[in-house]
């Protein structure tokens, strides 16, 4: 079933509040929706079955966005690789379980690039998500959450239920996790240079020897693409949203450094770990079968989240 326009829909977003969902709620709101519920984790916690039936029964969405996440980088996947991945895990099988129950007209899980095998050929197409295993410091998080498209896919088998799949790449933006133990690769470098700048510190240790890749997608970006899904997929193939460019972690950093005017030195460590060695997305599916490209230019985005951490987050 195809929701088409969003006006008068009831559609339930699970991490409304968080660095994407604030992006998807603006998203939803400019396309016309009206009925959003965005309960906070005091209000709906995703890992009691009870409450999770009981709200979704009592509330009847027309669909639901699933967006909460235990997330963090590979330091925080280092430290809880068991709470990443039975949180993520359990989050999503009761509510998916929980919206079968209630009868949910559609639901959207938001997968992470991080389910795709260590060594998956660039660019990532989505049938090669199951030709090897994740990367070791991430595979709990990205095999909980890729467990949650075979109970999709399940689900419409056996019940009809219109479950679909999408694999962002790595998000950056404005509002992202500037927490340096949880912060992803783009905030975590802005922070220590923004850092040192101010400090006049001669040096900033980056993690790594710099030789991975990374593609990175506006969460404005990202949330477009979401809600595009949303109104006009409905198949049960899993969907990457994406830019379909690469860079490097050398170059990402000196491009950091260079937009947020730390003249010091960057010192790599290469006792600290790579991640996997490469990550970009083909991004074909998503403009087939639902018009998706990315708009952001990388270097604008990159500018726009420095600006929003100087202004705003510190």
């Amino acid at each position: 079933m195809s929701l088409g326009t969003l006006t008068d829909r009831t559609i339930l977003v699970t991490g409304g509040h968080g660095f994407l969902g604030s992006f998807v709620v603006e998203a939803l709101r400019a396309r016309g929706a009206n009925r959003l519920l965005l309960p906070r984790h005091s209000e709906l916690d995703l890992l009691d079955r009870d409450r999770v039936r009981q709200t979704l029964l009592a509330e009847r969405p027309d669909a639901i966005i699933h967006l909460a996440a235990v997330v963090g980088g590979i330091g925080a996947n280092r430290r809880h690789p068991g709470k990443f991945f039975y949180e993520n895990l359990v989050m999503g099988v009761e509510l998916l379980e929980a919206a079968r129950l209630a009868g949910v007209g559609k639901i959207v899980t938001v997968g992470t690039i991080c389910a795709y095998p260590k060594f998956t050929p660039v660019p990532f197409k989505e049938d090669d998500l199951w030709i090897g295993y994740p990367e070791e410091t991430n595979a709990p998080y990205g095999i909980a959450k890729k467990a949650l498209l075979v109970m999709g896919q399940a689900y419409r088998q056996e019940y009809g239920q219109n479950a679909v799949y999408l694999l962002p790449v790595n998000l950056y933006g404005p509002r992202d996790d500037f927490d340096p133990s949880t912060s992803h690769v783009i905030p975590a470098l802005i922070r220590k240079m923004v850092d040192a700048r101010r400090a006049g510190q001669p040096e900033v240790e980056v993690w790594g020897d710099g030789s991975p890749s990374r593609e990175f997608l506006h969460a404005r970006d990202a949330a477009r693409g979401i809600v595009m899904a949303l109104e006009g997929y409905d198949d049960p193939e899993p969907v990457n949203l994406g830019t379909s460019q690469e860079i490097t972690i050398k170059d990402l950093a000196e491009l950091i450094q260079r937009l947020t005017g730390y003249e010091g030195r960057l010192v790599w460590n290469p006792d600290q770990p790579n991640g996997q060695p490469r990550r970009c997305l083909d991004t074909s599916r998503a403009a087939e079968r639902f018009g998706f490209r990315a708009e952001i230019g990388f270097e604008a985005g990159l500018r726009e989240t420095i600006a929003w951490w100087e202004s705003e987050g510190t």
